[in-house]
């Protein structure tokens, strides 16, 4: 057997590329569902937007209006990018701001009688979060 041959034999699995993770964290070693993973175990946390579809279409169309009018009128589609940026990045904070109260209220509204399994719940959720924001 020639040495290229061996050598290929004994290398490691191919290691995906930095920078692609699945939705868990780990690195992806399949494409990516469009919105989130599929499984409903309780353990497992399903993904909801942020958004509002309606809204997520409404930025999305305000953002292709401001590309094609950069042609006919450069500051004005910069403008009106700059609005869509800002008025999706406040939408964004007012959501994870109620993501948090809601999170927050679960169990502290029981007090020092929340239980083990409230308290893990709530931890599961501030890391899903949490990781979902520092991915973007």
């Amino acid at each position: 057997m020639m040495y290229d041959q061996e050598r290929a034999r004994q290398l490691p699995p191919p290691v995906p590329l930095p920078g692609r993770y699945d939705r868990r964290g780990g690195p992806a070693s399949r494409p990516l569902p469009p919105e989130g993973p599929s499984e409903t175990r309780a353990d497992i946390p399903v993904y909801v937007s942020l958004l509002a579809q309606s809204d997520r279409d409404r930025l999305t169309l305000r953002l292709q209006h401001a590309l094609g009018t950069f042609v006919r009128s450069p500051r004005e589609a910069v403008d009106e990018a700059d609005t869509a940026f800002a008025d999706a990045t406040s939408r964004v904070t007012a959501a994870l701001v109620e993501r948090r109260r809601v999170i927050d209220s679960a169990h502290r509204d029981l007090g020092p009688e929340a239980g083990t399994e409230e308290l893990r719940l709530a931890l599961r959720q501030y890391r899903e979060i949490t990781l979902r924001l520092l991915r973007m």
